[in-house]
């Protein structure tokens, strides 16, 4: 028995940053998405083994199910249909089982997406042998929601072969889920981020479930639906950085410039709103879609430079809005900033001999360019590797 999730990245479209001080946010899915194969082994192939391997990363692990039973003894593990947080002394407890790994230390961040695995696996499926396979197209810690696309196809696959599902095993392609079980796919999901994140917004796994758009303000979400065609230029800085102390540092500016940043916010809050009805409005024909884009372009260009405002820029950051003016062409950071990845829109006119030049000019600087449609599907799954 197989079943394939394939679980959508994420873009934030506006609000990044102002979102902590009251604002609204608009965030996107991206048609770049993490890949879990869930496999059963036949009886006579039943070695006991609960198998997890990373293909982009090359790292494939694998723990005795009764191990992995034991660390758990003692804690109640949830039903599949309950949502439930990890509790602090089974974090402890599958802690030792990661550590056992010796994951190497140029990897070591993923051992917390190991950890959730382990959680996830366990509450779902309980403990029984079986090999995951992970891939992805999402570039790890850039601001593009690979851990939670990670946790929501982890989520996916396992509940797909659960009696919380009621999805056509015999089907060819591609499935959606019904709405009440990508609600508890999303809350899973969300639980397996809180393990990577501690405390996540949910904004990630929510884009990556649902897909399409969603607005975010102090702490509530409301999807859209978009409906007009998108597409961005995502360019990849491949520069670190510290969400918690860029984050800090917006708040310490806030602090010292109280009444110039309220301002701020309050403008963010404005571009968030209008870029959402703009997206959600009918366009007709190509005309008022060119102007459609033309004012997005716009509200991307007065966001990004209200981010710079905050101080959350980068040289990298910089480098990239300087050379895709030279094209006429807006471009923002997504996400934290201080590097991370910026999403550069791509009008519908835009021929593309100038989204080539654009993207080798880049790469000519050391940046990794990628191209995604904004605001599509969500999870999905596919059983007998028909997908």
């Amino acid at each position: 028995m197989e079943v394939k999730a394939r679980a959508p990245g994420k873009v934030i479209l506006s609000g990044e940053h102002a979102v902590v001080h009251g604002s609204t946010a608009v965030a996107a899915s991206i048609d770049l998405c993490t890949y879990a194969t869930l496999r059963f082994p036949a009886h006579s192939d039943n070695d006991g083994l609960l198998r997890l391997e990373l293909k982009d990363i090359g790292l494939e692990f694998s723990w005795p199910v009764v191990r992995i039973k034991e660390a758990l003894s003692g804690i109640d593990v949830p039903n599949p249909s309950t949502p439930t947080s990890c509790p602090a002394e089974a974090i402890k407890s599958l802690a030792i089982l990661v550590e056992e790994l010796n994951i190497p230390e140029a990897k070591i961040g993923i051992a917390a997406g190991v950890l959730a695995f382990l959680w996830l696996y366990s509450s779902i499926q309980g403990f029984k042998p079986a090999t995951v396979i992970i891939s992805s197209e999402l570039p790890l810690g850039s601001g593009l929601g690979s851990s939670a696309a990670l946790c929501v196809a982890f989520s996916g696959a396992l509940l797909a072969y659960s009696d919380c599902a009621s999805l056509d095993f015999s089907h060819q392609g591609w499935l959606d889920f019904g709405e009440s079980e990508l609600d508890l796919l999303n809350k899973w999901a969300f639980e397996g981020e809180k393990i990577i994140h501690g405390r996540p917004s949910g904004i990630d796994n929510t884009v990556s479930t649902y897909g399409n758009m969603i607005k975010f303000r102090s702490g509530s979400l409301t999807r859209l639906k978009s409906n007009m065609p998108l597409k961005m230029l995502i360019t990849n800085t491949k520069v670190g950085r510290n969400t918690k102390a860029l984050v800090a540092g917006v708040t310490e500016r806030a602090l010292r410039h109280p009444d110039a940043m309220a301002s701020v916010f309050n403008a963010v809050d404005s571009i968030s709103a209008e870029l959402a009805t703009i997206i959600q409005s009918e366009a007709s024909d190509e005309i008022s879609v060119t102007e459609k884009e033309a004012k997005i372009e716009e509200l991307m260009e007065m966001n990004q430079g209200l981010l710079q405002c905050m101080g959350v820029s980068h040289a990298s950051i910089e480098t990239i809005l300087r050379t895709t003016l030279k094209y006429k062409l807006a471009s923002k950071l997504t996400g934290a900033g201080g590097g991370g990845c910026v999403l550069t829109l791509l009008p519908t006119l835009l021929s593309a001999m100038v989204v080539d030049k654009v993207t080798a000019e880049l790469e000519s600087c050391g940046f990794h360019c990628l191209t995604a449609a904004i605001g599509g599907q969500g999870v999905q799954v596919c059983f007998g590797g028909s997908s």
